[in-house]
Parts: C-alpha cells; sequence; structure tokens
C-alpha cells in the first residue's frame, strides 16, 4: 500500500501504488507542475451508502472537530437533503467544481483560501472495493511552487501533506465507520 517510508506515508496512506501514482480529478482543477496527496480507505458498506456520508461533508468536516469544526462535534447521523449537492455550493474549504452524484465531489480553493494556500483542490471518489463493497479515495492536488516564492512553497506543501494526512486519515476513518454504522444491508 503506496510507498514506505515517512515521505511515502505523506503522499500516499491506505493506497496501491497505482491509486498513489494515478491522475485524479483534483489535479485538474491546479496547475500542472504542483503534487498531490492520496489517502483511500476500504467501506464495509454499500457505495450508495458511502457516498451519502461523503455528502455530509457539505455539513461539517468529520475530522478533529476541536481543531477544524469549533469544537463541534460533527453529526452522527444523516442530514436530510444534504445529498443534493450541487456545482458552487461550498463544501469544507471552497466550492464544489466538479460532482458525479454518488461518485466524485471535488472542491477547490477560492478567495482568500487560494491566496494564502495557492492552488488547491480536493477530490472524492467512492470506487468499488478490492475486498469490500466500497473504497473511499481523497486526493489533495496543489498547484507548483509560484516564484519567487518556490523555496518558501516547497516547505509549505510539505506541512500541507503532512497536516492533510493527520486530518483527512482522521476523516476517512470516521466517514468509515458512520458508513458501515449506517449500512441497510
Amino acid at each position: 500500500m503506496g510507498s514506505s517510508g515517512l515521505a511515502g506515508r505523506i503522499a500516499a496512506w491506505g493506497t496501491t501504488p497505482a491509486e498513489a501514482a494515478a491522475h485524479h480529478a483534483a489535479d485538474a482543477h491546479v496547475p500542472p507542475g504542483g503534487r498531490h496527496f492520496v489517502r483511500a480507505v476500504d467501506v464495509d458498506a454499500d457505495p450508495a451508502t458511502t457516498w451519502r456520508w461523503v455528502c455530509q461533508l457539505g455539513v461539517a468536516p468529520y475530522s478533529y472537530d476541536v481543531v477544524d469544526n469549533l469544537g463541534r462535534r460533527s453529526p452522527r447521523t444523516l442530514t436530510p437533503g444534504a445529498e443534493r449537492l450541487q456545482l458552487g455550493q461550498r463544501v469544507l474549504f471552497g466550492p464544489v467544481v466538479e460532482l458525479e452524484s454518488g461518485r466524485l465531489l471535488v472542491v477547490a480553493a477560492r478567495g482568500l483560501g487560494q491566496r494564502v494556500c495557492g492552488p488547491v483542490a480536493m477530490s472524492y471518489e467512492v470506487l468499488p472495493g478490492r475486498r469490500t463493497p466500497s473504497r473511499l479515495l481523497l486526493c489533495l492536488a496543489v498547484g507548483p511552487p509560484r516564484r519567487p516564492f518556490v523555496a518558501l512553497d516547497r516547505a509549505w506543501q510539505a506541512v500541507l501533506g503532512a497536516g492533510d494526512l493527520v486530518m483527512a486519515r482522521r476523516q476517512l476513518l470516521t466517514l468509515r465507520d458512520l458508513a458501515e454504522a449506517h449500512d441497510p444491508r
């Protein structure tokens, strides 16, 4: 699963080598020449249930709530209507820029977020599982270092990747656990 060592775990957690190396939907929403960080979990729930929990990201972040939700606990029950995501709707840190209901959600930084972080996009994909009914794959794509800040941007990307690993891992595990607990099968 993914590369070995700390740098490999930061770049790809829970992934196969093919998933880590693949072009993901988030990559298309940042300029070429950047990098991406890919995370994945198997989910023992049907893809429709897994997707429904991905849609909950429009309600709350499902990571470390004390850090990214002002201490409020992300809901542990499905929010009616949250599955009706729309292009342009704000989810997490930016608007939805690509959406395939039941399969793909892509969010990209805009405005202040883009000025602070540079071009950043995240894609969530619900795929058929290898050993389980579904697999949840997250890609954080980061644009190339900006001149004249190349060294600073490279350092920022390393920090962003490490921070994302901590937060995204918690998010994916939480979404997995909730999908499995609420799977109607």
